[in-house]
Formats: C-alpha cells, structure tokens, sequence
C-alpha cells in the first residue's frame, strides 16, 4: 500500500490523493506539519531532499517526490494516461504547463491570501499573481473552448493537474467569472467518477 506524505490544503498534494482514489488504490495519508518545520527534519529530508511535499512513499526504501511525477508513475497503464505516443506528449505538454506557468501564479495568489494572511507587504506581489493568473486562464479558456477535456477528449491526469489549483482560484481573490469554458471544464472534472475534495 502506497503512503502519500502531504498536506490536504495543498493543491499539489490533492493531486495525488485525486489520483489515487479515482484509479481505486489503497493508500494511507500521512499529514506533513509544514509550517511547523516537518519538511526540513531529517526523516523527512531522507524522502525528499528538497523539503517539498508530496512524497509517494512505494516502499520502505522507495520515495517518489514531485506531484505530476508521482501523477506519471500513478497513471500508466490505466486510463488516465493515453496509449497514443503524441496524446502522451500533449498530456506531459499541459502537466510542463501547469508547474511552470499555472502553479507559479494562481497557487501563490491563494497562499499569500489563504495561507499567509494577505500580509501588507506581499499586496503588490498578490495584484500582480492574479493578473498573471488572468492571462493563464485565457490560455486554458481558448483551449477549452473548443473541447472538453485537456487532451484526446478524455479525462486524464493533465486535466487533474491542472484542476488542483484552478478549483480553488477563488481563495487567492482569482474570478473564474470571465472564463465559462474553464467553469465548464471544472464542472465536468467534479463529475468524474471517484471523486473526491480537497482536504
């Protein structure tokens, strides 16, 4: 049985535990005391150099950190991951975009508010994460506007990785209002079988 090291307001951490409930494998959580200084003890540090959650624990000695590797590893085989060569390249296409582009922008606007308090000193960096946010969305909006999911017209772990944040852009002062077909898309996500919220 797989442990997930992770923290349940994390949108990077509700990725894998997505994952894992709608492929139906068991798995146990272990909540990670971030703020407390947990990611920088030793034992943690031993799984993940970096001091970042998610980690995948596989097996006493296995530890598999970074949230859309551990999606990659989770998915093959299954139907969350295509057999098509290019339809593979287009799901690591939008899980490359989600990390570089999306997360950086819209998961930092919902820390600073969510998380840090919206301190006075981060406002202009908060104004600026949501504009840049707006200009992530139009890109996944023009894409979504004319399919229903990221790629190959089915459900996969790029739309789960780009869901992670996008669902709870709201809390870091973000509105979706402007763009139906991510709503949409958000809707269709929440449907899925196996679903389950964050937290």
């Amino acid at each position: 049985m797989y442990t997930v090291h992770g923290v349940a307001q994390s949108g990077n951490c509700y990725k894998v535990k997505l994952t894992l409930a709608q492929l139906e494998k068991p798995f146990t959580w272990n909540e990670v005391d971030m703020m407390g200084g947990a990611t920088r003890s030793p034992e943690f540090l031993a799984m993940n150099p970096a001091g970042q959650v998610p980690v995948l624990q596989i097996s006493t000695t296995s530890f598999l950190p970074q949230s859309n590797a551990i999606l990659y590893y989770l998915a093959q085989g299954s139907a969350l991951f295509p057999e098509d060569r290019l339809e593979q390249a287009q799901v690591m296409q939008w899980l490359f975009f989600e990390q570089y582009s999306h997360e950086p922008q819209i998961a930092v606007a919902r820390f600073i508010v969510h998380f840090a308090g919206r301190p006075a000193e981060r406002e202009a960096e908060l104004q600026q994460k949501i504009r840049n946010s707006e200009s992530v969305l139009r890109v996944m909006e023009q894409h979504l506007s004319e399919r229903r999911y990221f790629v190959g017209e089915r459900y996969s772990i790029a739309d789960i990785a780009l869901y992670a944040y996008t669902h709870k852009a709201h809390e870091g002062l973000i509105d979706l209002e402007p763009f139906p077909a991510v709503r949409g898309w958000l809707e269709r996500v929440a449907s899925q079988p196996g679903y389950v919220e964050m937290g």
